[in-house]
């Protein structure tokens, strides 16, 4: 018989106004370091995309924590009553709570699709501490949502745009290090170039992946393979205290294509 994979715990912090609610997946190997998945607007941690990280991470020696920001899934609140600097502390939050459990080595990578990948650059930002990242699809910009009709993304309310009026949060963050950009090729939603802009401004090691053919979601199930497979690759090349890290000169590249197609 084989190994029976270690059950997922389920967890909740408070934050203000609310609690959010995440699952940790562990692997057998303890203390272990961790990646934190951000979903996307109007999404929640218990997509295929999150799914498939809980089971893959996990066997090569990584936890994998799952969360919904407020407003979506299990947690509190309304979404539409959220901004980005609410999904930074939930992040955060989170961050907080893994960083004080006993099975874990309070090392961390951070994993973002969409809007939760623009949200987890802003954290390793502040965090100031080179925590490897992974985003998926994600805008370099708000601009875009700040010009569509309010109705066509009921995610998105009256606290979102008073606080993307202020600029505070309407790019991403300069310099950001061990950062790898996955792009679709096909993403009408965030389209190529937001990933090629990301890549430009983080700091090396950096890479870009263009998935030919791939969308916003990966929904095709060969495109989410590669994704789940380059996020990991990274993971072990740059995070700290995980199988396969190997302290030494740090340089990205996986093999991606740095530039869009023609």
């Amino acid at each position: 018989m084989g190994d029976t994979p270690t059950p997922p715990e389920r967890h909740a912090v408070e934050v203000p106004g609310g609690r959010v609610c995440l699952v940790l997946h562990l692997p057998d190997r303890a203390p272990a370091p961790c990646v934190v998945a951000c979903h996307g607007l109007s999404a929640s941690k218990d997509g295929d995309k999150y799914l498939m990280l809980g089971a893959e991470l996990p066997p090569a020696g990584y936890a994998l924590a799952r969360f919904d920001f407020r407003g979506c899934g299990e947690s509190s609140g309304r979404e539409d009553e959220t901004t980005i600097a609410t999904r930074i502390e939930d992040v955060e939050a989170v961050l907080k709570l893994l960083g004080r459990h006993a099975a874990l080595s309070g090392e961390f990578g951070l994993l973002g699709s969409s809007l939760g990948g623009f949200v987890a650059l802003h954290v390793a930002a502040a965090r100031g501490d080179g925590t490897p990242l992974v985003t998926w699809n994600a805008p370099s910009n708000l601009f875009d949502l700040a010009n569509d009709e309010r109705d066509e993304r009921p995610g998105i309310g009256v606290p979102f745009f008073m606080e993307l009026a202020t600029h505070r949060y309407e790019s991403t963050p300069v310099g950001v290090p061990r950062h790898l950009v996955i792009q679709g090729e096909a993403d009408d939603v965030v389209e190529v170039e937001h990933g090629v802009v990301l890549h430009s401004r983080a700091a090396e090691p950096c890479d870009l992946i263009v998935i030919p053919g791939a969308d916003h979601r990966l929904t095709e199930p060969e495109h989410r393979r590669q994704a789940v497979d380059a996020s990991l690759a990274w993971f072990q090349k740059f995070v700290r205290g995980g199988p396969g890290f190997t302290p030494g000169p740090e340089r990205g590249g996986l093999g991606g294509r740095s530039e869009p197609p023609g």
